[in-house]
């Protein structure tokens, strides 16, 4: 009696594994982005290219993925680990502060795109019940793609990224209704709709309600039960059931698996076990999450979108100018800037995976003929081919659109009154890093201002009483407003090397005598910055070393004299022009 020794589906995740390994970091090498190397290997990869070709040269089926449906199952894993450690990363205190974004402009978003995408629809001939249904599925954007791209640009944290974040949520949460929609208008619902709808509402308000109520009260006695039991192997396997556990719960009353697994990161964002989880979810959520960009890749069929390109690149393009242009009017109306409402307009230009799942539907109720659907999906598929190509083509046009802006307007910033002192200490970048430094001058009853890009993080602030404003610190004219003139000293504490190059730049345009002391990434930033202008700087990866070193010899007993002078030579040796 034979048995396989491998059970079915063993090839194609070896094979992902080697492209995963071995050629999508050789493409990104070459300055493919992650995203789009995962992207295209499943295209290169599917049944629709290498399978194709296999026919001729049967070796190639090596090379093919031959059953993309049990790897798309895998990969829908991938966005359920995505969103848990999203949340992982928020807190409920943080996520009130989006909740203006999230209820605000993700549904204006959702709703004015799905109308005007509907009308379109119905005037190129398609039925109402159709229509609805294309705007409603393609209002929404890829979460998975356009996370993954911020993260992988690390913009995530910027105004637009977090902006762009909050619609999205939005969107995860409007899954639900649009799903009873194409149940309701495809008669797969019940004999009785309205009561299939009012119950579909009423498990999600109960799985949601369970989630956020019995949450603390089961997820954090788990945890703490498994890493007393010893062994991270207990806590992965916990954390394991936690993330699919919660994502199953809300997939079992009819809304999004990922909304699930973003509410069990939330609940866990303060709790004591969050970085241990976040360090063991990571492998899974990355490998998960490229073979999703896969399985969307093998669905692509390059041959059949052939024959109707141009009119595909067409609605593709069409389909992103009217995205981008609807968020970016909406952004503006709730307050937006013009470059911040246009990065997130452009970032969520394409169409979503889910608009793929309702296409199908659409098609199986007949309300959608077969030619339009297979159309659809390669207008879908291709629009999310080319999501990174405009994920990196936002973040220059806000660029551009904010030093336009900022010509026009004179250059004046939009900053509250500041209060008229001198002798005070401006701290450019109020993270981890500035907090701190204010509060050691607090204690020492030293007058400080500071400037952040982060709207929501001033707010915090500025509740807390802090004279905290939300400004470039890399534009002179936002400094002149500070009166860095009269200041005592300017400290920069931003992390990215080149804002904090521009902002020593446009200090010393200003205030040509004002001691600086910046942070720097390493010495060769420490370098640059004194070039630039800084009087002292604090290279991180430096400092940690020598911090090190010097406990060290503390502890084997040299003389405090000796580890200082030691410790002194050496940064001035790391930090000398000639070391670089």
């Amino acid at each position: 009696m034979e048995h396989d020794v491998f059970p079915a589906g063993t090839g194609d995740i070896l094979l992902y594994l080697a492209t995963a390994g071995v050629v999508v970091p050789l493409l990104q090498r070459i300055g493919v982005g992650q995203v789009l190397a995962f992207l295209t290997v499943g295209v290169v990869l599917g049944p629709h290219v290498a399978g194709r070709l296999a026919e001729h040269a049967p070796w190639l089926e090596l090379f093919t993925f031959a059953d993309p449906d049990t790897l798309e199952k895998l990969g829908g894993l991938g966005v359920v680990f995505l969103l848990f450690v999203l949340g992982l990363e928020l807190s409920l205190d943080r996520l009130a502060a989006l909740r203006r974004w999230i209820l605000g402009l993700g549904s204006l978003q959702v709703l004015v795109t799905a109308a005007v995408i509907a009308a379109i629809a119905a005037a190129f001939g398609n039925g109402f019940a159709a229509s609805i249904l294309l705007g409603a599925s393609l209002a929404l954007s890829s979460t998975a793609v356009v996370m993954q791209l911020l993260i992988e640009q690390r913009r995530q944290t910027t105004e637009a990224g977090r902006i762009a974040f909050a619609v999205l949520l939005a969107q995860d949460v409007a899954v639900v209704p649009i799903l009873l929609l194409v149940g309701l208008l495809t008669g797969l619902a019940a004999a009785d709709p309205w009561g299939a709808l009012a119950e579909t509402l009423a498990l999600t308000a109960l799985a949601l309600a369970a989630l956020l109520l019995l949450g603390p009260r089961v997820i954090r006695p788990l945890l703490r039960l498994a890493s007393r039991a010893g062994g991270r192997e207990v806590l992965v396997a916990a954390a394991l059931l936690l993330v699919i556990g919660s994502a199953g719960i809300t997939a079992g009353a009819g809304a999004s698996p990922a909304l699930g697994a973003f509410i069990a990161g939330v609940l866990l964002a303060e709790s004591e076990f969050r970085h241990t989880i976040e360090a063991d979810i990571e492998p899974f959520k990355g490998l998960l999450l490229g073979l999703f960009f896969v399985t969307v890749g093998t669905g692509v069929d390059p041959l059949a979108i052939l024959p109707e390109l141009p009119l595909v690149l067409l609605s593709v393009v069409g389909l992103a100018l009217i995205k981008a242009g609807l968020v970016a009017l909406l952004g503006l109306g709730m307050g937006l800037s013009l470059p911040v409402a246009a990065e997130v307009g452009i970032l969520l230009g394409q169409a979503g995976e889910f608009a793929l799942v309702v296409v199908a539907l659409a098609e199986r109720g007949g309300l959608l003929p077969a030619e339009i659907a297979r159309f659809m999906v390669a207008v879908v598929l291709v629009s999310m081919l080319v999501s990174p190509l405009l994920a990196r083509f936002a973040p220059t046009v806000a660029a551009r659109l904010g030093a336009r802006r900022r010509a026009v307007a004179g250059a004046t910033p939009d900053l509250p009154p500041v209060p008229e002192q001198v002798g005070h200490v401006v701290i450019a970048g109020f993270g981890r890093v500035g907090r701190t430094v204010a509060q050691i001058f607090d204690q020492a009853a030293l007058p400080w201002l500071a400037l952040d890009l982060d709207p929501v993080r001033v707010a915090e602030e500025r509740g807390r009483g802090r004279p905290v404003y939300v400004g470039d610190a890399g534009r002179p004219e936002i400094l002149a407003r500070l009166r860095l003139e009269e200041a005592q000293a300017l400290i920069v504490t931003l992390d990215q090397p080149a804002a904090a190059e521009r902002t020593v730049t446009a200090a010393r345009r200003i205030a040509s005598r004002i001691p600086i002391v910046s942070r720097a990434r390493d010495a060769a930033h420490a370098r640059r910055l004194l070039e630039l202008g800084a009087d002292a700087v604090v290279p991180e990866a430096v400092e940690a070393s020598l911090q090190l070193a010097g406990r060290a010899f503390e502890i084997i007993g040299l003389p405090a004299e000796e580890v200082a002078l030691r410790l002194a030579r050496e940064r001035d040796l790391l930090l000398a022009p000639e070391a670089s």
